[in-house]
């Protein structure tokens, strides 16, 4: 059974903090292969798992010192059938794969949770196609009956909620939505955007956060914005309205390069930890209800840190 599905406590004013890019880490720092950027990979044995419940444990490590919490966002990204079946898998072995990746958070959460470090496991969806390209656009229902499969998996397993990351058009992000209905799952939605602070299709984020909430009646506990660095999209969070309420949650690239600079790199741009922590706190001025704050592409374990004890003095500040 799941321990918060029905009162999630990271809708209050505790903060929370994630992990860092797990890809990259384990691609650049932890020198393993992801075929298809995908972590889902390292399940098939018992060695790999180990690998990914000691990266998840430093971070919760850090969560407990910090007394923060913490959440735990399952290595299934890129584990949905499309993926699966580029990976060579048949379905059953890919629902394995995927129900494993959340006993892995649990195992954590047993040995890390404390009364002031609340632990809230999330199944992670992502997009069907490529993160930085809507290149394999649906319509909502269609994103609805692709993306039920995994989120049924999920539902049936400790997972507290769904967290859909590097969406990059509306209609996916209003299937996952319906889909996360219908399994009576909570959801959250996590947008990416381009240097201009727009969507890959054009369409600005206030547009597609009020999209979908008027669409679906609000149904999305929150919003989150990631693989994104913050000056790609500060200035759009200078707007006003309600919709900036909604959005909880950043986890942000260390890099300021544009998608397809990223794409086009052999190399990681880990960028500057201090600045981008700073980067953080600035945020938690412009986003009033942002509880949630991790990192996306090229960041680690240094970043995290720093963006803690950034975001902690600020809240230390508001306090006092």
């Amino acid at each position: 059974m799941s321990k918060y599905r029905n009162a999630l406590p990271h809708l209050k004013n505790l903060l929370f903090m994630t992990d860092g890019g797990l890809e990259t880490t384990l691609i650049f720092h932890e020198h393993l292969e992801l075929p298809l950027f995908s972590a889902i990979e390292l399940l098939r044995t018992e060695a790999g798992a180990q690998t990914l419940y000691q990266y998840y444990a430093r971070f919760a490590e850090l969560a407990r010192q910090r007394q923060l919490g913490l959440l735990l966002e399952s290595a299934s990204w890129r584990a949905s059938p499309d993926w699966g079946q580029k990976l060579g898998y048949d379905q059953a072995t890919l629902a394995a794969l995927n129900r494993r990746s959340i006993d892995v958070m649990v195992k954590v959460r047993e040995q890390y949770e404390t009364t002031t470090s609340p632990m809230v496991i999330s199944g992670v969806l992502g997009p069907r196609g490529d993160g930085y390209r809507p290149d394999k656009r649906m319509s909502a229902p269609e994103a609805a009956d692709y993306h039920r499969w995994q989120i049924q998996i999920f539902a049936d397993t400790e997972a507290d909620l769904i967290a859909a990351y590097t969406l990059n058009y509306l209609e996916e992000a209003l299937g996952i939505v319906e889909a996360a209905r219908q399994t009576q799952m909570p959801v959250a939605i996590s947008f990416t955007v381009e240097t201009d602070g727009r969507l890959p299709t054009g369409q600005t984020l206030r547009e597609a956060i009020e999209q979908v909430d008027h669409i679906s009646n609000r149904y999305p506990a929150y919003y989150m914005i990631n693989c994104a660095h913050p000056t790609h999209f500060q200035q759009a969070l200078q707007d006003s309205g309600d919709w900036l309420q909604r959005i909880r949650g950043i986890r942000a690239n260390a890099s300021k390069c544009s998608h397809a600079e990223l794409d086009n790199s052999p190399e990681l741009d880990a960028g500057n930890p201090r600045e981008l922590a700073q980067e953080y706190r600035e945020l938690r001025q412009q986003l009033p209800q942002l509880t949630i704050v991790g990192g996306c592409c090229g960041t680690d374990y240094r970043h995290i840190a720093a963006i803690c004890e950034a975001v902690a003095e600020r809240q230390e500040a508001v306090e006092a």
